[in-house]
This record gives C-alpha cells, structure tokens and sequence, in this order.
C-alpha cells in the first residue's frame, strides 16, 4: 500500500468550488435580498406576494433543502434534484399555485440570481498559486462541485478571472447526479483524457467529498478546511490522505511530486468497481474498463473455456429447478383475494379476480416485450404490477388496496404460480462448490425473490449460496449487465473469472456477455428451445454460449480435469 500518494504527480488536479476554490460567507441580509428579488420578480408578473412570506418559504426551504443533502450524502448514487423540483417541493412548497408555477417556470434562472445575493465567494488563499504550479508541471485542472446552479459557480468563476484555468467544469445540477456519486470524479477525469485513479482529488467535506473520491478510486484525495470539514453530519468511515488548513498547502506537494514511469500492462486492478493502489500507476489506457459494453465480447480461450471457476454464477428457473403450472392453487390465490376485496368493501368474485390477475399478467408481458435490450432494463415494481396492470380498470379504492397490499400480494402470487422440483446434478454441483470455496450467487428475473429463497430454503441448499441478485429486488432485468455485475460485486470476484448457468441464450448469455463473464454456459431443459440454443451457437457473439449442457451435473466433467486453484 503506498504511504504517500502524493509522492506521485496526478495528470489532472480535480477540486471542489466552495471550501476548495472559494471560501464562501453568508450575507446576513442575502436571505431579505433574495426574498425581495422574488418579490419584485412575481410583481412583473402581476403577482403580489409579502416579502415576508417569501423569506418565510425560503427559510423553510433552505432548511429543508438541507437535511436532504445530509441524507443523499448517505446513498451509494446520490441523483441530483431538477431546478423545477427545488421551487416546486422545497423553496416555494408553501405559497400559492400560481407563485409556485411562475416561480419554477424560470427556475434556473432564479437559482443563478440568488447564489451571489445569499452568499460572498472570495477566492481561496493560495488557489491562484496551485493553479499556477499545475500549468508549470502540465497537470490538468477541473472542478467537480455539488450545485444547484452551475451556471452561477460558471459566472462567478469568470469574475475571479480563472474560467480558463478549467479544463471541465462538473456540476450536480448539470449532469443529473451528485457527490458522493463516484460518476461525478471519473466523468472529470475522462473529459481531461484520464482516470481517478491518476487524479488528486481536493474536496471541503468527508461525508460528500472523501467518500466520493474513494469510490471513484482517486489516486489521492485532500481536504482543506472550511465551514463543515471538522463536523461532518454522522460519523464517515473514511479517511483523506491529507488534512490541509488551505489549499496553499497543497502547492508545495504538488511541485515536488514525482512524474510516473508507465507502468506494466499486466498490473490490473484486482477487483471490479475500483483501481487499487498498485494499478494507480498505470497509463490512463491500461485502467480503462476491458470489457466492452456494446458490440461483439471477445472469445474465451480454451484455457478460460476448461478450468474451476471463480464463482458460479446460476440462474434460477429452468437451471435449478423446474416448474409446473398449479391452476388450482391459482384459483385458490384468487379466491382468497376476491374475499379480502370483499371485506373492504368492492364485491368481486373468484373467477373475476382470476381474470384480473391474467389480464395484469399479460399486460406485464407486453411492458417487458416493449423496453429495447441496448439499454438499461427495468424491473417493475410490485406497486405498479397490482395497481397499474392487474386493478388497471377497477376503481379508485381497488387500486388502493392492491397497492397497499401489493408486496404480500406478489409473494401469494408467485407460491401459487406453479410448483418447483429441483434439477438432477444442482446439488452436487453446489456442494462440489462449497467444499472448494467456490462462491454461488443467483441472478434471476422474478416477480418475487422472496419466493425464490423460499424455494432454495425447500430444496436444502440455500445455505450452499452467498449472493441473490433478483430484478424485483435491483429494479433491472436481465440482460441487463447490471444484474450480473451486482452478483460479481457482492462475491468479491471479476467477472471474467466467473462462469455463468442459464436456460435462455437471448437474457442469460447476453447479459454474462455484456457483464464480461469469462464461461457463459446454457443447459438444455429450460425456457429455450433446442433449435432457439442452436441458433444462439452460431449466431452472434453476444448469444453465443460457451458450452451448452444438458444436466447440470456435468458442469463438473468440464471443471475436474482442471487443477484446483490454490487456497481452496
């Protein structure tokens, strides 16, 4: 573990705009200013409102505002609030319709008016000094700052004369997300042709900033004192790598850091979402992700293609088990729902309700066929199933009660779907897996993963597995990657050493495709047909598995002629 990682000169020098760049200071007449300028604003319009009335909506708001940003500071991938959003919901939740929509008509407009009045900016003591000794040494320089108007933090900027001392700029409000997002640094990094991991990162808070620049894999990340650094909101667990009173401190690093000699390629990082301190070295192209998420994946090799995996990645119907339709316990879940109806007061009957929950099924099934599979995949969500699909036409209070009821709902609903038997060779393969510290992880789409432990509970092996990654539970589906690249995060393990098991070329081989997984494998048994699995084997890249089996069990006569990895 490096000891100092600012002995190592960044390619880019990436910092925060309040705390950092500026030191800011209240106005203690900024509020009666900004309610004033609304006022006057709402006028032209024809609008009289008190001022006093829009510095009480102000003062609610601000304070309210705030307590949200505590609390997205606290979310793994913090998205930021629109401009309407912050009038309609916070600054102006309390004053009349028609102030709250002249108001967040011109939003933006609004915000950029009223940082300057509510706050003073003054540059920070040695900022000029830094930016300077940066343009010697050919680092390059970019903000990354959490604002509700980046166009005045723009504005404000060209003032001190220092726009072009900016190579990006990279605000909140105009890129959709927020710190501790670590998007936020790694989308400054590349637009200055690098990657955190080669940046120093230089931020005001620990609970926004630190974090941020550790997810993102920051090469080093400093604090320089301002208003909040010493007293973050709760307690943060991490820790910067230099406390600084001012950015003045940082010059003196900055000069005397050393320029780096390429690194070799094969120094990869050792796990996936995040640059190690030994890959931090490396040339900006050797850290970049391997794996393409679009287009042809590149061919596993023999040796990739024969040897124990690091992690079994399984699908759940159609590999560990098979399922049989039960209309009988299908009309028995609409009998009990038609009399719970009943009680609160809409009569329906058995087969209405069965009707229902057909019609909510199928029209499910036309929302999955019409999202395209180049992009994200949603997952909906069991409000929206029971509200929105199965009580689409009933009234009101129907609606009400399947969306209040919907998740004990979905989990009824799926129990009486079908009934599950466990395919030949699951358990051996589980239990070969779990005598040599091979970790298992599911990765289904489901209506309902509760249902799913329920059934691995059933069969005996659910303690055999580590990781469940179910698209009612993650929102996306497959093939989605991202329900791949959940698993392999929550095993600890590249997916380019997995081996991935499922029954349908088109989801399950798409989605390890695009995750990178190094072995995608589609059994026979399943969903698929055999003419569907053989048209997958020699069409596209992306569909086509690297084995096709017909029971699970022989997945160990692919992996026992191959060693053992060491320490298992």
């Amino acid at each position: 573990m490096d000891t100092d990682p600012l002995r190592h000169r960044p390619d880019a020098l990436l910092l925060d705009f309040g705390g950092v760049v500026f030191q800011t200071r209240k106005r203690p007449e900024g509020r009666s200013d900004a309610a004033r300028h609304l006022h006057e604003f709402l006028a032209r319009a024809g609008h009289h409102v008190d001022p006093a009335l829009l510095r009480g909506s102000l003062d609610a708001g601000l304070a309210a505002l705030k307590d949200w940003k505590n609390a997205a500071g606290r979310r793994r991938a913090p998205a930021e609030l629109d401009h309407r959003t912050i009038w309609t919901d916070f600054l102006a939740s309390d004053l009349d319709d028609r102030a709250r929509e002249l108001l967040a008509g011109s939003a933006a407009d609004l915000l950029a008016d009223m940082s300057p009045l509510i706050s003073e900016h003054e540059v920070r003591p040695g900022v000029r000094d830094l930016l300077a000794a940066a343009q010697t040494l050919g680092v390059r320089v970019g903000i990354v700052s959490n604002a509700h108007s980046g166009r005045s933090h723009r504005r404000i900027l060209h003032e001190a004369g220092l726009e072009h001392r900016f190579g990006v700029q990279v605000y909140s409000d105009e890129v959709g997300i927020r710190k501790p997002h670590p998007e936020m640094i790694a989308l400054a990094a590349r637009a200055l042709g690098t990657v955190p991991a080669r940046c120093w990162y230089v931020g005001d808070t620990q609970d926004r900033d630190v974090v941020a620049g550790r997810r993102a894999g920051a090469g080093a990340v400093v604090l320089t004192r301002h208003h909040h650094t010493d007293h973050p909101p709760y307690p943060v667990r991490e820790h910067a790598d230099a406390v600084l009173d001012t950015p003045e401190g940082l010059v003196t690093p900055l000069l005397h850091s050393l320029p780096d000699e390429p690194a070799h390629r094969g120094d990869a990082p050792a796990a996936p979402g995040a640059v190690p301190a030994q890959a931090a070295r490396q040339a900006p192209e050797a850290v970049e992700p391997a794996t393409p998420l679009s287009g042809d994946p590149a061919e596993p090799g023999p040796a990739a293609a024969r040897r124990v995996p690091g992690a079994l990645l399984l699908d759940q119907g159609g590999v560990i088990a098979h399922s049989t339709a039960t209309p009988d316990a299908q009309r028995d879940f609409a009998r009990s729902l038609a009399a719970r109806l009943d009680r609160v007061g809409y009569a329906a009957t058995t087969d209405t309700v069965l009707s229902l929950v057909l019609a909510g099924r199928d029209r499910y099934r036309s929302w999955k066929a019409a999202h395209p599979s180049g992009g994200p995949i949603p997952e909906i969500t069991p409000r929206r199933f029971w509200s929105d699909m199965v009580g689409r036409d009933l009234p009101s209070r129907a609606r009400s009660f399947l969306l209040a009821e919907s998740s004990e709902l979905t989990l009824e609903y799926a129990r009486s779907k079908s009934h599950a038997v466990m395919r030949s060779g699951v358990r051996e393969v589980l239990e070969f897996c779990a005598e040599r510290g091979i970790p298992v992880g599911i990765v289904s789409n489901t209506v309902c993963g509760r249902a799913v432990r329920e059934e691995l509970d059933r069969f005996g092996i659910l303690h055999l597995v580590s990781a469940h990654v179910y698209s009612d539970e993650l929102g996306l589906r497959k093939p989605d990657p991202a329900t791949v690249r959940a698993a392999t995060t929550a095993l600890g393990v590249a997916a380019a050493d997995c081996w991935f098991v499922g029954d349908k070329p088109w989801r399950d081989t798409a989605a390890a495709r695009r995750a990178g997984v190094g072995v995608p494998v589609i059994v026979r048994g399943g969903s698929a047909a055999d003419d569907q699995i053989s048209s997958a084997q020699d069409g596209p890249a992306e569909l086509r598995p690297a084995h096709v089996i017909d029971e699970m069990g022989e997945l160990l006569g692919l992996w026992t002629e191959a060693p053992v990895p060491s320490g298992t």
